[in-house]
């Protein structure tokens, strides 16, 4: 699969202003221009494309998880918003519970 307009401005610019030093050979698989930084040859686009097919492949749970513990690592110090936290964190420990049980009977 090719490269388009949109990957090119998104992934590819920012890597070179980052520092990134395009190479004159290209990936075998999307014919992006291949990069190397720190040492490391990448097709960028292909990383980047990994990366988007792990986050779309994501369990209900993991993405629950996720949201809880970013919850929970931002806790803030105002009462009325910690209850709120509070609630929502509850809330997303009732609903993996219950995932938990459907996954169970399916």
């Amino acid at each position: 699969m090719g490269v388009s307009e949109e990957e090119i401005k998104s992934i590819i610019t920012p890597l070179l202003l980052s520092g990134a030093k395009m190479l004159d050979k290209h990936c075998s698989k999307c014919g992006s221009p291949l990069f190397e930084k720190n040492g490391k040859v990448f097709c960028p686009i292909c990383e980047h494309r990994k990366k988007q097919e792990k986050v779309e492949t994501k369990s209900v749970e993991e993405v629950l998880i996720e949201k809880f513990e970013t919850l929970a690592s931002n806790l803030p110090n105002n009462v009325d918003e910690l209850s709120k936290y509070l609630e929502v964190m509850e809330k997303i420990l009732i609903i993996l519970e219950r995932y938990k049980k459907l996954e169970v009977k399916q």
